[in-house]
Order: structure tokens, then sequence, then C-alpha cells
């Protein structure tokens, strides 16, 4: 009699699960990275015909300029979505080797000359970006953010006392001295410290993060795309930061009130912190000259002059000095982040010239930008799909056709730096604290993030249009 068993298939054990899984994944990286590695030999092909077709074919035709669009489109196109997920599937490229990649094939191309491209490159946000990084660096260096940070921990009395200074001073620091710089100085000096303290680190480490972007938004100096803005517009440093000082303040107060309610565990227990006393090396002489450089800074900044003279100027005022040398603050700098800069004013201004068209841009105008709700919206959207800096690179050409230009651009580097809020890839700075946490084998997930980011992206960016339009 055969056995009623006989035709059922054998249950899978939990170590065939594993090795199904990890096959899985294997093939869809292997696949992932072939399709990866093949739009680059697509895009490649399409500039190197691109850049052929002037001398194979008769001017006449009019050939060269329909290829040299689809180039510049899929060179456009192509960049912006490998910028979007971080890296090309199957290579080893950071988003400035794409930045650089892309600049080098609009030119190839025939999109921009050489020359062309040079003009591109907006001067004054790369000379104040490098003179606010050595300011960022000196002060690190002299070690005033650790003496800030202690200090600040050891007044706080309790955990509701902790998670707003943590908030103030990510959010105060960020608003005049590059949110990025902020983030990669204090997250790993608030974790150390909360760690040392016995205090689950995750609601602290949200803080930082989320207060940075908030907090980044009151002016020209607080972040890369308010720098950028700030050179486009030509808005003065006071008036930008009237006009968006206060949705950073009022940010930063719903930031702190937002992560202790989605962590009143964290924030319920009564009583004392223990104090910490950490280990700081301090240079009292190099703290005192970077302080000074600080407040002539942003004096200056107030004053009405040129952001970008005064940072180099006292940047380089900063590098003469015997306490450290210059190697240590160079490597401080974060040049990939200027690499960056620079290949996307030439990926824009390709696409831009070669693209953009009368017929585009009224078409574009026709979709009501004009209305602040509407341009934050897309704003918010666009930051979230492709990153901010890009997406204030992309609605650039769009502003001129708007009626009132400072509004526009103010509501656009208020709805680009509030939107770096909504989850953990909306912003480099929420990246870096994630990647200082993992390091010390602390894990934030997207969900820790969303749960606090989403809802604090909504109501800011709501508060921040209602105000442009008061």
């Amino acid at each position: 009699m055969m056995n009623k068993h006989f035709n059922q298939p054998t249950p899978m054990t939990s170590t065939g699960k594993r090795r199904l899984k990890a096959d899985l994944s294997s093939w869809r990286r292997r696949w992932t990275g072939v399709a990866g590695i093949a739009l680059v030999i697509i895009v490649i092909g399409i500039s190197l015909i691109s850049a052929a077709t002037p001398s194979l074919l008769p001017v006449s035709l009019g050939a060269d300029d329909e290829i040299r669009k689809v180039a510049a489109a899929a060179i456009f196109s192509a960049s912006y979505l490998a910028l979007a997920i971080g890296k090309v599937p199957g290579m080893n490229i950071d988003r400035a080797g794409i930045a650089l990649v892309g600049a080098g094939l609009m030119v190839a191309s025939g999109a921009l000359s050489l020359e062309e491209a040079y003009k591109t490159v907006d001067l004054d946000t790369i000379t104040l970006l490098l003179g606010m990084m050595i300011l960022v660096a000196s002060l690190r260096l002299s070690g005033f953010f650790a003496i800030a940070t202690a200090w600040m921990m050891e007044h706080a009395k309790s955990p509701v006392q902790l998670l707003f200074a943590v908030t103030a001073t990510s959010g105060i620091f960020s608003a005049f001295l590059v949110n990025d710089a902020i983030c990669l100085v204090l997250a790993p000096l608030v974790l150390e410290l909360t760690l040392r303290m016995r205090r689950k680190p995750i609601p602290y480490l949200l803080a930082v993060a989320m207060a940075s972007n908030v907090g980044s938004t009151a002016t020209i100096t607080g972040n890369p795309q308010n720098i950028m803005i700030g050179s486009f517009s030509h808005i003065p440093y006071t008036a930008f930061a009237f006009a968006l000082g206060p949705v950073a303040l009022t940010g930063l107060v719903i930031t702190a009130g937002l992560i202790w309610l989605c962590h009143r565990e964290e924030f319920a227990a009564a009583g004392h912190l223990a104090a910490v006393k950490p280990n700081i090396r301090i240079n009292h002489a190099l703290i005192l000259r970077a302080l000074v450089a600080t407040a002539a800074m942003i004096t200056l900044f107030f004053a009405g002059q040129p952001p970008a003279k005064v940072a180099i100027i006292i940047g380089g005022w900063l590098l003469l000095t015997r306490r450290v040398k210059s190697k240590r603050i160079y490597a401080e700098i974060d040049w990939s982040l200027l690499l960056m800069f620079t290949g996307l004013f030439i990926i824009v201004a390709g696409a831009q010239r070669v693209l953009l068209t009368s017929d585009l841009i009224a078409a574009v105008g026709r979709s009501h930008l004009d209305q602040l709700p509407i341009l934050c919206t897309v704003t918010a959207v666009l930051s979230n799909l492709v990153s901010n800096v890009p997406a204030v690179l992309m609605m650039k050409p769009f502003v001129q056709s708007l009626p009132d230009h400072d509004t526009a651009w103010l509501t656009i580097a208020m709805a680009s730096t509030l939107a770096g809020n909504f989850t953990i890839l909306g912003s480099i700075a929420n990246l870096i604290v994630v990647q200082k946490a993992a390091e010390r084998g602390v894990v934030i997930t997207f969900w820790d993030y969303f749960r606090t980011g989403a809802p604090l992206t909504i109501i800011t960016l709501v508060i921040g249009t209602l105000w442009m339009q008061l």
C-alpha cells in the first residue's frame, strides 16, 4: 500500500530558507549591477555619438542638434538617478564621482564647451562652503564642540532637559555653521555621552539630525542649498535670517516636542541624570582664536558684507597659526562635497542650455509655481526624490519666470531644507548621524526616523508656507 505522505513536499529547514534568501539577494545584486553597468555604457555611447556626429554628418542636416539633445537628456537623467540612489549599482563610485563623470560627459557630448563649463561653476558657493568648513574644522580641533556638549550634558537635570538642550545646541550651531559639518561633530559626542549616562541614545541622535535640518533653515550659511540660493538670489544675509529665522525657531520647539511624544518611555522616568565629565583635549588659544573668528564672521554677515568674501578671508586667517598643522584642517574639509557641487553646476547648465526651451518654461509656468503652497510642495517632493541640492539646481531656471523672485527663493530654501526630515535619506546630515551611530553599534532604522520625521516635515512645511504668505 502506498504511503499517503509519499507525494507531499519535504518542509524546508531554516538553513534552507536562509540559503534561498541569500541566493535571491545575491541574484538581485548581480542583476542590479549588470543593469547599472549597462546604463553607464549606453549613456557613454550616446555621448560619444553626439561628440562624433558634427564631423561625420553635414551641418545642414541638423542631426547633431537632435543627437545632442538626446545625449544631454540621457546624461542628466542618468546622473540624477544615480545621485538619488547614491551610487551606480555594480560600481564603487559615490555622489561626487557621479557628478564629476556627468559633468565630463556633458562637455564630451558637446552640450557645453570646456570654457563654458568653467563659467557655469558658481565660485561664490564653493568659496563660501570652503571658508565655513575651515572655520568648523578649527572649532572642532580646538575642543570647543566637545566642551559645549559636555557642559550641556552636565547641566541637564532630567532627560527632557537633555533633549531640549541637544535640540537647541544642534539647531543653533547649524543655523550659522553648515548643518552637515555640525552633525559630523555633534553626533559622536552626543552618542558617547548618552551611552556613558546610560540613556537610550536614539532620541537624542534624532534630535541632532532633525534639529540640524530645521535650524539650518534660518540663514544662508545654514546648509549647502541655502548657500547656493544666497549666491543665486543675492538676498541680503539679514533679510534671509529675518524671513526664515522664525520658522526655524518654531520648528526647533516642534522637533523636541515630537521626539518627546514618540519616545515617551525614555523621558517618563523622573530624577536627576548622572553627571558625566569626559576627558577632553583643549587648546585654549585655538578656541579663543576660532571663537573670535566666528563672531567676526557672523557680525560681518549681518553687516551686509559678501558672505563668500568674508568666509574665505577669515578661513585663510585661521590657517595662519602655530597651534595646528594646516594638513589637519585640510583633512576635516569635505572635498567630495565641493567636487559634487562643481559637477552638478556643469550637469544642470548643460541640460539647461540644450533642453530648456521657452515652451518648456511656459509649460512649467502654467503649473502655478507662483502659488507658494504649490511651489513648496513641488520643492519638497523633488528634494526627497533627488536630494535637496540637486533639487534647488533643477528649480533655478523656473524661478526667473516668477513675479517675486525673493519670496520664491526663500520658499525653495525653506521647503528643500525642511523636507530633509521626511526620511533618513532626506539629507546628508541624517546619513551622517545614522553612520556615526552604526559605528558604535547603535542602529537607527527607517521607521525610527520616519515616525518622527514625517509628521515633523509636514507640520513645519505647513507653518513655513503660512508664514511666507503673511
